[in-house]
């Protein structure tokens, strides 16, 4: 087993379970997490998925031994396999529901790419980051785009270049997450960002990941004029309506547990 999938009500929590590599990547892992974040982007029954960890490592990044196998594969066998780890980046990035980081341990080097696509990362003060792949003399392509989003280019010039270890401290001041608590306050802390997330509309959600996400350019004439037209037709919808009139009301909305 490589990853367990598991469902608590509306929760969906995703384990790394390869300890005895420290959760590193391989061909299956990068298949099973690409189909669980998008069956549950299809899954009415999911409001939120978790991402997590067994053992003292969040994830080592790339299976070494299975770069060593692409080492020699040909040019056409490296290219379909670097296509299906940036899939797996695009289908955290793009899940429609909200993605979560639940770090325990270190992180290195594609790990930090799921974690930079994550909308919440939460990380103990114990964890270090890396983005390690200079060492072996490659680069973060596929997760690049995402960690510069996370983290701004020149920061990632910085974390690239060097590959420098940086603890939970640095990373949260730099961005890449949002939360450094100690273990025994890390599932409160995951707990308490699931209470918020599932106290809001899941439609009204999902379209405002999408918004954040369009929004993230330059803004012109054309990007104001979009963000006017999504607001005025979220405004009349039933989620909507029922979010008001429950605000009104002074009660809770149909949607809240």
């Amino acid at each position: 087993m490589t990853l367990r999938i598991d469902q608590t009500g509306a929760v969906l929590v995703l384990t790394l379970d390869r300890p005895a590599t420290m959760n590193a990547f391989d061909e299956a892992l990068i298949a099973e997490l690409t189909q669980a974040y998008e069956k549950a982007g299809r899954d009415p029954a999911v409001r939120a998925v978790v991402l997590r960890a067994e053992g003292p490592v969040f994830s080592a990044g790339a299976d070494l031994a299975w770069m060593q196998r692409l080492s020699q594969a040909s040019a056409e066998e490296n290219l379909a396999d670097a296509r299906r780890l940036a899939m797996l980046m695009k289908a955290v990035d793009t899940c429609p529901k909200p993605t979560l980081a639940r770090i325990q341990g270190s992180a290195f080097g594609g790990a930090i790419g799921l974690i930079a696509c994550s909308d919440i990362a939460v990380a103990v003060p114990e964890a270090k980051f890396a983005l390690s792949e200079v060492r072996l003399g490659l680069i973060p392509a596929t997760i690049g785009p995402y960690v510069v989003r996370a983290v701004g280019a020149r920061v990632a010039r910085r974390l690239f270049v060097t590959a420098e270890r940086i603890p939970a401290s640095e990373a949260h001041r730099l961005g890449l997450v949002h939360e450094v608590v100690t273990a025994e306050d890390l599932d409160p802390a995951i707990d308490r960002f699931l209470a918020d997330i599932l106290a809001g509309g899941p439609h009204a959600i999902a379209a405002a990941k999408k918004l954040a996400g369009d929004m993230d350019v330059a803004i012109d004439a054309g990007l104001i004029s979009e963000s006017a037209r999504r607001i005025a037709a979220i405004r009349s919808t039933p989620e909507a309506r029922e979010g008001l009139a429950a605000f009104f009301a002074k009660r809770k909305p149909g949607w809240a547990p």
